[in-house]
């Protein structure tokens, strides 16, 4: 698996495919393959005619392993993405995150909008500024020493996905310690670029797709039926309502300059 260094982090990446080029950023706790390569998206993607470009997030995979929470802020961790893309030549892409994924892209979107086509926020809605998901409870879990230790509902769910995943529980937890800073509804505001937001109708860790919706101007919202978090990523609904988005985008970028929102 190919990598390269963002100052002294290691960053674990795949690239495959070509045409336009699609960046793919992983929820927390999860992994490029767990989250994209599993479930089929970058198979489809490249079916597509899409370059596809996906990252182990830092404390994740097979990335560099850090345990200081300050190593994780959202401005920090997006930083990994940019600099990927400047590694492999790509000026300008969509992107599409899941959960803290979204995150990491709606600073982007925010912050470096001249970097992004477009982006389209997975597993994220108006927690993106109110917050909830997974916080302390979570951390605690991931340091129990055994899951038998862990009462906590939403603390067993992280804590046996990362066990399953053979994840650092370390790093994770000081991945969540760090990366739980939210956005205003000034900065999702400000955000230009088309946006699609896509939640499970069952999700309660996202929180409201459309109550986002109605803050980033012009944002698309994507519901996928009957999926709560874990479930929403290989869902058929998830994957033929990006590919349309992502389409009729291409279409409108032959007819315009680009900068316009599909319709």
């Amino acid at each position: 698996m190919p990598s390269f260094h963002n100052g002294a982090v290691e960053i674990a990446y795949l690239d495959e495919g070509e045409g336009e080029p699609i960046v793919l950023v992983h929820g927390f706790a999860s992994t490029k393959n767990v989250n994209w390569v599993y479930p089929t998206w970058v198979s489809e993607l490249k079916k597509s005619g899409r370059r596809v470009v996906a990252l182990d997030n830092r404390g994740h995979g097979e990335s560099g392993k850090l345990y200081d929470p300050e190593a994780y802020h959202v401005p920090t961790m997006a930083g990994d993405v940019t600099a990927l893309m400047d590694h492999l030549g790509i000026e300008r892409a969509d992107v599409m995150g899941y959960s803290l994924g979204s995150r990491m892209m709606a600073w982007l979107a925010q912050s470096q909008p001249q970097r992004l086509r477009s982006a389209i926020l997975g597993g994220i809605g108006i927690g993106l500024i109110e917050g909830g998901g997974p916080g302390e409870n979570v951390a605690e879990a991931l340091e129990a020493n055994s899951l038998d230790d862990v009462t906590d509902p939403v603390g067993r769910t992280f804590r046996a996905f990362a066990d399953q995943t053979r994840s650092d529980r370390r790093a994770l937890a000081a991945c969540l310690r760090g990366s739980r800073r939210l956005m205003t509804r000034e900065q999702a505001a400000a955000i230009s670029l088309p946006v699609l937001i896509a939640v499970g109708t069952k999700d309660e860790i996202a929180g409201s797709a459309e109550a986002l919706g109605k803050i980033i101007p012009g944002a698309k919202v994507l519901n996928i039926p009957n999926r709560d978090h874990m479930r929403a990523v290989g869902d058929k609904v998830y994957k033929s309502g990006v590919l349309d988005f992502l389409s009729r985008l291409g279409a409108m970028g032959k007819s315009t300059d680009g900068g316009s929102r599909p319709a």
